[in-house]
């Protein structure tokens, strides 16, 4: 290829990704209320509290730190950091807005006006860099109070309250946000309820009952905000998110490849065809139909599902799974948060996640093939322990080769036809790992002075990886 086979399309929309409960911090200030991820644990003991049934979603500071109390202050130094993002040349910044700076408790009939002030400063601030926000509206932060008046999305109540949030943040922010997204990483609901659905799984419940009902709120929802988002913002675009994993098969062996089909479908495609397809697929309604599950729907729910579908696809890519039907507890990969078996091809992060290039390509092409609607790879990277050296500097090569990699098979399935409309790396600056609340699991190409026990200056300081990812947009991917 010659530099200008090299470059990607023309517009495409480079930029990094980051979610507000884990870098913005501001507690309690502005009016804030209490949400999900404040009452998760940092640590070791976050994946085993949302693993385990029965949680209690109540803060306890004698047994348990809770890093996103604080976690990198965005709230007080956003100005610091959007200029940052803007010398890496962003075109666009991911982003969520806090459901509780908005409605506190999340059933408020008014919203909360200094979090909204507080957005709009975030929003032009943006704009004087010429950045344009891409705004997640609910990412694995429900408001507590409706956790525990009204169990989470299990609650039919609880559509109406997120279609009220969204609409005064639609209409509040109609000059300032021309890309949204309606839920973060939905999928995820079958494997964490809590982060997505905002509740446990009690320990004499079935799982899928509550699960499959909470999902059916959800699309409601999202289709009211798809809705909601035409009306208010005509030239907006509105999408899905959803984690997706290819699933690779262990063998020829045919009942391994069904398998490998059915988790695929189950996990990959069921949110993604009702939110693009706008129905539910037949190999769910079998589902519901084998294991007796029973979905309260309401008469309109189906037409509104299908009359308002998303505009784009989003997605976060992490990593591929290797399936087969029967497997021993040996068999897993450590690291791998959504089961599989180890790849023996495959080398893993000091987390333990798969690193496979290859797979964003398969995923892109998959997705393509089965949507037909543009793409927007919104959250990938690579977790990793940083160290500075005494003079200050961060060389993490390892960073840039994952995702160098990753960028290359963009490429290529942008060559194979996939219409892809941008990429924002997942931390872009360092910020506190979701999945097990550390700060010493690192994604940034800003280095942030704070560490696991909460210790550190708060400080910004450019990676090696900030200079190299800033020559990536300039040069629109040529120069890799």
């Amino acid at each position: 290829m010659n530099y200008e086979e090299k470059k990607f399309p023309d517009g495409f929309l480079w930029g990094g990704a980051t979610a507000a409960n884990q870098l913005e911090g501001g507690f309690y200030e502005g009016g804030k209320g209490l949400n999900i991820a404040d009452v998760l644990p940092g640590g070791k003991e976050r994946l085993n509290v949302l693993k385990s049934p029965g949680f209690d979603f109540e803060i306890d500071t004698e047994k348990y730190s809770y890093p996103n109390h604080e976690a990198i202050d965005f709230y007080h130094r956003y100005k610091e950091d959007i200029a940052l993002f803007a010398e890496m040349g962003f075109k666009v910044y991911r982003m969520s807005i806090a459901w509780t700076r908005i409605f506190p408790n999340g059933d408020e009939m008014e919203p909360n006006e200094a979090g909204l002030a507080f957005y709009d400063r975030v929003f032009d601030e943006l704009h004087k860099y010429g950045i344009e926000p891409i705004v997640t509206i609910s990412h694995y932060e429900m408001p507590i109070n409706l956790v525990k008046e009204y169990g989470g999305w299990r609650s039919r109540e609880v559509v109406t309250f997120f279609e009220r949030y969204a609409k005064a943040i639609l209409n509040r922010y109609k000059e300032k946000v021309k890309y949204w997204l309606t839920f973060n990483e939905i999928n995820s609901g079958l494997e964490l309820p809590i982060f997505g659905l905002g509740f446990a799984i009690q320990n004499d419940e079935d799982k899928y009952q509550p699960t499959f009902q909470a999902f059916h709120h959800q699309f409601v929802a999202s289709s009211l905000a798809v809705k909601a988002c035409h009306e208010i913002i005509p030239d907006a675009k509105i999408g899905c998110m959803i984690i997706y994993a290819p699933i690779y098969v262990y063998d020829s062996k045919p009942e391994n490849v069904m398998y490998g089909l059915q988790k695929s479908r189950f996990f990959n495609n069921f949110c993604g065809d009702v939110q693009v397809r706008g129905e539910y697929p037949a190999f769910i309604k079998r589902y519901f139909k084998e294991h007796n599950i029973n979905i309260e729907i309401q008469p309109d729910d189906l037409q509104l599902l299908k009359t308002y579908t998303v505009d784009f696809i989003s997605f976060s890519y992490y990593m591929s799974l290797t399936e087969k039907e029967e497997k021993l507890a040996t068999d897993i990969g450590e690291g791998n948060i959504l089961g599989g078996m180890k790849n023996p091809f495959l080398k893993t992060s000091e987390w333990g996640w798969e690193i496979d290039p290859i797979g964003l390509r398969i995923s892109l092409n998959e997705l393509y093939d089965r949507y037909r609607k543009p793409l927007f790879i919104v959250e990938n990277g690579l977790g990793a322990k940083d160290k500075v050296e005494e003079d200050g500097s961060i060389h993490d090569d390892y960073r840039i080769d994952y995702l160098r990699e990753h960028i290359k098979q963009m490429r290529e399935a942008i060559e194979d036809g996939v219409e892809l409309m941008g990429y924002t790396p997942w931390g872009c600056i360092d910020l506190v790992s979701a999945s097990t609340g550390e700060m010493s699991k690192r994604y940034g190409f800003i280095y942030v002075d704070k560490h696991d026990d909460g210790n550190g200056s708060l400080e910004r300081s450019r990676k090696k990886s900030f200079f190299w990812y800033k020559d990536v947009i300039e040069t629109n991917g040529a120069k890799l």
